[in-house]
């Protein structure tokens, strides 16, 4: 069965591994998350398997993006760090892949990341001397962009580090969107209606951003392609479509084979009317060639990043087992002539 990706869980990060972290974590309830009556928390979403057009999958994907992204950076922010570019729960680092180019190669470039979060990978192509922009389509993932943004300036001023996630003042104010702060530009929007000008951007990425949740993916991949300048390189990455056939375990129960890979029907929590929380599509490897193809893109690599032995983390469906027997993650590096 599928799994929620929530945008990256991007696997443990390497053991003995320092990373910058920031630390304030303001908590707000959106109104869907509220109690019910008579103080009662409201009833777990329904998972099925369901059509759900573009404009149901872009709402629920908002709604369950702005309603988690504070849980989401909590459990994540110790791995995803403040600065650093993964493209999967396998831990394969941009610093070593370069699929986006050398290093050295990307200052100056304009660079577009699409299911930015909070902005992470973004930060890295800044400190390489790129010039990105990050979007989202949740504002609170962005607000949690603004809040590592204006805690890193805070800390180079005091000159003390930014701490661990999680651990910073309860009952901090929010950090609310056009503060004026420096940092990483941002902007919310939808993954298939970028508002930006034709060849605005040299280079785009996504690291289990936009596209696995998407109902029209040939939609995004032709506006990416409009905002890309000849000879413009879009890598992007996605759970691995084989994934879908085995239950979403960790373990030995998650090695046998329990749906038809080429059932792409999406999967689909819905709440008790029926009106969906939570969208993830499902598309085959040839589906995902074809698209980038269809979307006006010439498919140069298509990276299936191995577990490496240095991770020995287990969470959600992710393992070292399953890891080093089926692949986990699917990069598609793309250039556009």
């Amino acid at each position: 069965m599928p799994r929620r990706i929530r945008r990256a869980p991007r696997g443990p990060r390497r053991p003995g591994g320092t990373e910058r972290h920031s630390t304030t974590m303001e908590r707000i309830i959106q109104e869907h998350e509220a109690p019910g009556l008579h103080g009662t928390p409201d009833p777990e979403p329904a998972a099925t398997r369901r059509d759900a057009d573009v404009t149901e999958s872009s709402r629920a994907s908002r709604g369950w993006w702005d309603t988690n992204a504070d849980d989401y950076q909590i459990e994540h922010g110790t791995f995803l760090g403040d600065d650093r570019f993964v493209w999967g729960p396998e831990g394969l680092d941009e610093v070593e892949a370069e699929l986006l180019g050398p290093p050295e190669e990307l200052a100056g470039k304009d660079v577009l990341e699409i299911g930015a979060g909070a902005a992470q990978c973004s930060r890295w192509l800044a400190a390489q001397g790129a010039r990105p922009v990050a979007l989202d389509l949740s504002h609170r993932q962005l607000q949690h962009a603004l809040r590592i943004d204006a805690e890193r300036i805070g800390a180079e001023r005091s000159g003390v580090p930014p701490v661990e996630v999680g651990a910073g003042r309860a009952g901090a104010p929010p950090v609310e969107a056009g503060a004026g702060r420096a940092g990483v530009p941002l902007v919310q929007a939808d993954a298939g209606a970028l508002p930006f000008a034709d060849g605005s951007f040299d280079l785009a990425c996504s690291a289990y951003g936009a596209l696995p949740f998407v109902a029209d993916p040939v939609r995004v991949l032709r506006d990416v392609h409009r905002v890309l300048r000849p000879g413009g390189r879009f890598v992007f990455s996605v759970s691995h479509p084989v994934r879908w056939a085995f239950p979403d375990e960790p373990g030995p129960e998650g090695l046998s084979v329990a749906a038809s890979y080429f059932d792409r029907t999406p999967y689909v929590e819905q709440d008790e009317q029926g009106r969906a929380v939570y969208v993830e599509h499902h598309r085959t490897l040839g589906d995902r060639v074809r698209d980038v193809v269809a979307g006006g893109f010439r498919l140069v690599d298509l990276v299936e990043p191995e577990w490496p032995a240095w991770n020995t983390q287990e969470w959600g469906g992710w393992s070292p087992l399953r890891g080093n027997l089926i692949p986990g993650t699917a990069i598609f590096v793309c250039e556009r002539d």
